[in-house]
């Protein structure tokens, strides 16, 4: 818990923000914890209102806190941008379905690729964009019929997601996601000081009339996953890209950035939702799902300006993302029969999750999962659920950390998920439901 009498001896508002970031830095607050009112704050340190509630924003600008939503009050965010919060840690004894990770054994090895890695390091000054690599990212992304005319490399999605944004938004400017949504991308969001629009979704994306809503409110910004969406499964398809494209062009002013984290290996092929010439818009596509998460190299495509503004910001920054790891996803890229091998990783995935989402409608249970590594399974009551698939011997997400509005359900991870386990998995969830009958609340 906060150490009271710290924030008590706080004689100004960086004081305040000071005793509670420590706090959660020293593991003393966890994610969900409720901070004192702003009332009880002032009265134990002798500040005004006004000054604890000018801490209590900062806080909540960079990330730390967040509003209790029905309960009131102010609470600690589901993962505060400071050291020592890096999300849940894998429990021991229990079978993992809540990671979200790719499966190891389907991602390609490198090890014939080291040796012909540079001897040397390139100096300062060197080119930050391999060509090689560049030539290839732009060949798989016309592929997909996306211009990538504008190209830059970036360490990953979410540093893609997170740059393009702060080259063209501002703290406080309100944006469109997907309701459920990877929670990831929420907690950058919510760390950058963005407001959150929800946008609820199918199996088939974003619904166009909730898109219409968002934008409707001044989202200044959309952020879509195309295909493998984390954690509903959603995968675009012509017909909804055209309608999203229909609701978007009331606002040209709107900057659209997709999260192509999976690329084809979570399967689906539908990607560019912005309309052609649009003003300001972003595809980022990483590699760490199909070639390994350790690689952390992401191409970002977009309209010149916002392209521009990434690789300035880069270059006054890191500089650049190291050209070994450019070297390597250009090898990768490059082998001969990679793109066999990728399909048949999508293919693996794929029949792992339609049984298990069979295995789970045979027993009367909904789920949904048309693309991606996860299945999202609507339930009465989160805790509930979660507890009884941990005494079952399985540990999943529980869904709160994924939606805004959506209803309470479970994510279970299906990447490593053997078809053989599909049933044992679906009958234990299926008695969640007897389960939840049993716990008084």
């Amino acid at each position: 818990m906060i150490d009271l009498e710290r924030l008590y001896q706080a004689s100004s508002a960086e004081d305040v923000r000071v005793a509670i970031e420590a706090a959660v830095r020293e593991g003393r607050l966890h994610p969900g914890d409720r901070i004192p009112s702003v009332r009880s704050a002032a009265r134990g340190s002798g500040l005004s209102p006004a000054t604890v509630a000018a801490a209590y924003r900062e806080l909540g600008r960079r990330g730390v806190t967040m509003a209790a939503g029905g309960r009131g009050g102010t609470v600690i965010a589901p993962h505060p941008p400071l050291g020592g919060h890096t999300g849940p840690r894998p429990r021991r004894g229990q079978r993992d379905l809540a990671s979200g990770h790719p499966d190891p054994a389907l991602l390609p090895e490198w090890g014939d690729l080291l040796g012909a890695l540079p001897r040397r390091s390139l100096q300062y000054g060197a080119p930050t964009l391999d060509p090689d690599l560049a030539d290839l990212a732009r060949r798989r992304l016309r592929a997909d019929g996306v211009d990538a005319t504008h190209l830059t490399v970036v360490s990953g999605a979410m540093d893609g997601v997170e740059r393009v944004l702060a080259a063209r938004l501002r703290p406080g400017d309100p944006v469109a996601v997907e309701d459920p949504c990877y929670h990831g991308s929420l907690d950058l969001l919510r760390a950058m000081s963005f407001r959150l629009l929800p946008v609820t979704v199918d199996a088939r994306g974003m619904l166009p009339s909730a898109l219409e809503q968002a934008l409707a409110r001044g989202a200044r910004a959309v952020l879509i996953t195309p295909r493998s969406q984390n954690p509903f499964g959603s995968s675009l398809d012509g017909a909804r890209r055209a309608e999203l494209r229909a609701a978007l062009d009331a606002h040209p002013e709107t900057l659209v950035i997709e999260d192509d984290h999976a690329e084809a290996v979570g399967g689906g092929s539908v990607i560019g939702v912005a309309p052609p010439g649009w003003p300001s818009w972003a595809v980022i596509r990483s590699v760490s799902k199909s070639l390994g998460p350790d690689l952390r190299v992401a191409a970002v495509c977009g309209d010149a300006t916002t392209v521009a503004r990434v690789e300035g910001r880069m270059a006054v920054g890191p500089g650049w993302v190291s050209h070994l790891l450019q070297r390597l996803v250009a090898g990768l890229w490059s082998r001969p029969g990679i793109d066999a091998v990728l399909a048949g990783a999508a293919d693996v995935y794929a029949r792992r999750r339609r049984a298990l989402i069979g295995a789970l409608e045979r027993r009367g249970v909904t789920a949904y999962g048309r693309t991606g590594f996860n299945v999202w399974v609507p339930v009465p009551e989160e805790t509930a659920a979660f507890v009884a698939l941990w005494e079952a011997g399985y540990d999943v997400q529980a869904g709160e950390r994924f939606r805004l509005l959506a209803p309470p359900a479970i994510r279970i991870t299906c990447a490593r998920l053997d078809v053989s386990e599909a049933d044992a998995v679906a009958e234990a969830v299926a008695r969640t439901a007897e389960y939840a009958g049993r716990v008084a609340y």
